[in-house]
């Protein structure tokens, strides 16, 4: 390499960087759109509060499946004292009946792949 390619080389270097770093720094600071889920039109009230099914919701639904199926209990006394059936099929998607519009929202927006599925089937989509 002769002293006067210095520069030239450099250059591509730094314009390297450039395009190979485009999509990280053009993205800093920037998030996706919250999802916009549909939330059931009858129904007020959940088996517990809003935000502790947001955060708190697969928590909820794995101590349900160790309770019923290890335990035999299938009866969930809510924070608000209301009692429900442990049923993911039963309690939970007689209310949030569009998995395609409430569950998979959220799932594809955090990239998260659940197994529930794996044993329980889809709820009917509306149309």
């Amino acid at each position: 390499m002769q002293i006067k390619d210095r520069p030239i080389i450099i250059a591509g270097i730094l314009i390297f960087l450039a395009i190979f770093t485009f999509p990280l720094w053009s993205a800093m600071g920037k998030t996706a759109p919250e999802p916009k889920v549909e939330l059931p039109k009858d129904v007020k009230e959940c088996v517990a509060p809003k935000d502790y099914m947001r955060t708190s919701h697969m928590q909820l639904l794995n101590e349900w499946r160790d309770s019923v199926v290890r335990d035999g209990n299938r009866v969930f006394v809510a924070f608000n004292g209301k009692q429900h059936n442990m049923s993911l099929t039963s309690e939970c998607l007689r209310c949030h009946t569009d998995k395609a519009k409430f569950c998979d929202q959220c799932h594809n927006y955090t990239g998260v792949n659940p197994f529930c599925w794996d044993c329980h089937t889809y709820p009917k989509e509306s149309k």
